[in-house]
């Protein structure tokens, strides 16, 4: 079987992640609200409340502080993880320490730290690249952002984007970014939309109030499920929705053809402190281990989550968000993976905006 690896459990260079220090920053729990839990049982949907009453989402604001947020890791975070006991047996942070047969992402061994600067770009964003920084603007600056959470003790981050809601709340991510496989769930999860370089929140801080994953997730890690949607709280009494607007989002969607990746990769040569794109067609796994589609995209870790588009409007920014990103293969780092968006991704959503 050919490894897969998550793009969770990478060390941002410049946004992200504090280590051993921040241990013991773990969640509330709270009961569910009844009707949501019945219906998200019924649809094998996994649910996790998070930050619900004041004080808590107070604690996470708090939690984040702009040292947090800028702290550079050591490249190797993954060992220091490991040696420093903070993985639980069957999660995907085991995975990445070589426990369950997934390998180490190449690009962490020998890394140099130093950062690439963004390619040129043309005036009009081409719909075909591996890696470009996003310099047209448009409502996608707005509607994708960055997250930051807790897994276990140790900070990470991943990225995602605001979906058209009832509720105007919810957010789409991959999977491993709200909940370590059949591991822990994350904590102290906030989104930061239209992130800026240096730690710029222009639309607020939004902490998470309840979290969805699909069970095949949950109970299993399967990459063919790797998708959470994430129902936020309020910020400034704002819904997220009526900050930044939302991205359309869709389901079942025909396979194959044009697609544009969104997210704010942190590995090298990437510092996680830009907009960087892909663009071009999508392909079925060709291992056939997943119903998930490839995307040629030199994106690294901190970019899971980040929205894939269809239907895209790179003047205004605007598209359908038909995946995420996931995974790559360990011998082709040249493909990101995102899952489909079946019925199962739509359960998920159809329980988040009812949240």
């Amino acid at each position: 079987m050919t490894s897969s690896l998550p793009l969770l459990a990478s060390a941002p260079l410049v946004a992200g992640m504090m280590g051993a220090a921040l241990i013991g920053a773990t969640p509330v729990h709270h009961a569910p609200r009844q009707d949501v839990a019945a219906s998200a049982r019924r649809a094998d949907v996994v649910e996790h409340v998070a930050a619900r009453g004041s004080r808590e989402q107070r604690r996470v604001l708090d939690y984040w502080t702009p040292r947090r947020m800028s702290q550079a890791l050591p490249i190797d975070l993954l060992d220091t993880v490991a040696k420093g006991g903070l993985i639980k047996d069957g999660g995907l942070l085991s995975g990445l320490s070589n426990k369950t047969g997934l390998a180490v992402a190449p690009e962490l061994a020998g890394a140099t730290g130093k950062v690439a600067p963004p390619k040129r770009q043309a005036a009009r964003p081409s719909t075909t690249t591996s890696g470009s920084h996003w310099m047209t603007e448009g409502a996608v600056t707005r509607t994708t952002g960055r997250v930051f959470l807790t897994m276990d003790g140790v900070d990470f981050v991943c990225s995602a984007s605001t979906v058209k809601s009832a509720n105007r709340d919810v957010v789409v991510t991959a999977g491993h970014c709200v909940k370590d496989g059949k591991g822990s769930w994350a904590g102290n999860w906030t989104f930061v939309p239209g992130y800026e370089a240096g730690g710029g929140r222009p639309y607020g801080t939004y902490t998470a109030r309840r979290m969805f994953v699909a069970g095949p997730w949950s109970r299993s890690g399967d990459d063919s499920y790797d998708v959470g949607m994430v129902a936020l709280n309020t910020s400034g009494g704002r819904h997220v929705a009526d900050a930044v607007g939302a991205q359309d989002i869709a389901f079942n969607p025909a396979r194959g053809g044009q697609a544009y990746g969104f997210g704010f990769p942190a590995d090298p040569p990437f510092d996680g402190e830009r907009l960087i794109y892909c663009a071009g067609r999508v392909g079925d796994d060709p291992h056939g281990q997943t119903r998930d589609q490839g995307l040629r995209c030199d994106m690294t870790a901190g970019s899971s989550g980040g929205p894939w588009l269809t239907s895209f409007d790179a003047v205004t920014g605007r598209g359908t968000v038909t995946s995420v990103s996931s995974f790559k293969y360990s011998d082709d780092r040249g493909t990101m993976y995102g899952p489909y968006f079946g019925d199962s991704a739509k359960a998920l959503f159809t329980t988040a905006e009812r949240a």
